[in-house]
């Protein structure tokens, strides 16, 4: 459940959600969850090291992307709130045009905010490295408790969205839905639309424990034990087959329909499901 929201809170008012992307926290292991993510037929970007110390890999799509980070062992610059974040699915971000304004926003709505942060991180194409540029406002964790939520701009997309990472071999064309787990989704559903509703076609999906259990199964068993968490997410379209094979080859738990697959990752706690 949400925590330290109060009830009497203002309701948001014709907000248009869009998703910039969603965060799969690998603390220190990336590369364990790059080679799985391969080995399912996505393409991964070249590893980006982040100014806070943070590296990462993002899944592209024309829409909303993923992305997973982690914490380099050997670093001697450490982004603490990687390691002190769950492991697995921790981040929901917003896209919005201006982080200024979405900072206020927020906060007009009650809710506490942190200060705007911005960074960057270098991009080689060609053989030339090239700064992508954000700004981020993030919310004070504790209000949506199963995991992180933000808000981001790019000032330089065309850095990100590059044509040659949004084609995958698996065939998968997006990111439809993140399934949000809590005692009280019905809550928490109400909690969430408070910050937007979603109008790209994206959708935040929340589910109790028996609604888990009814939807996955015996895979339930590899999603978060947490109160709450980030769960599950699905994917448009994709190669069931080619997806199933590599689930196999990496002996990744798995349940296969004719028309929709299940793949666990357990080493990060996540559901990642493909309707073909």
């Amino acid at each position: 459940m949400t925590q330290g929201l109060p009830e009497t809170l203002p309701l948001a008012q014709n907000i248009p959600a869009r998703l910039d992307h969603l965060v799969l926290n690998t603390h220190y292991d990336i590369d364990v969850a790059h080679a799985q993510l391969q080995a399912l037929g996505f393409t991964l970007t070249p590893r980006g090291y982040h100014t806070l110390g943070s590296v990462n890999h993002l899944v592209m799509f024309p829409g909303g992307y993923l992305e997973l980070i982690g914490q380099p062992r050997d670093s001697d610059k450490v982004r603490q709130e990687i390691l002190d974040s769950p492991l697995g699915l921790d981040g929901l971000v917003y896209a919005v045009a201006d982080v200024p304004a979405c900072h206020d926003a927020w906060q007009a709505l009650g809710l506490a905010v942190q200060p705007v942060q911005h960074f960057s991180r270098p991009v080689l194409l060609d053989g030339v490295a090239t700064d992508a540029r954000f700004s981020t406002v993030r919310l004070i964790p504790g209000q949506f408790a199963a995991g992180r939520v933000y808000a981001c701009h790019h000032f330089t997309p065309e850095l990100v969205w590059r044509p040659e990472w949004m084609g995958h071999a698996n065939g998968v064309q997006g990111l439809t839905s993140m399934l949000v787990t809590d005692a009280d989704p019905e809550a928490t559903r109400a909690a969430y639309a408070r910050l937007g509703e979603w109008e790209d076609g994206f959708a935040l999906e929340f589910a109790d424990a028996a609604g888990l259990q009814a939807r996955f199964g015996a895979l339930a068993a590899y999603a978060p034990q947490r109160p709450a968490a980030f769960a599950a997410l699905r994917f448009a379209g994709g190669d069931l087959a080619r997806i199933s094979a590599g689930a196999q080859a990496l002996g990744l738990p798995l349940h296969q329909e004719p028309q929709r697959l299940v793949v666990a990752l357990p080493a990060f706690q996540a559901l990642f499901e493909f309707q073909a």
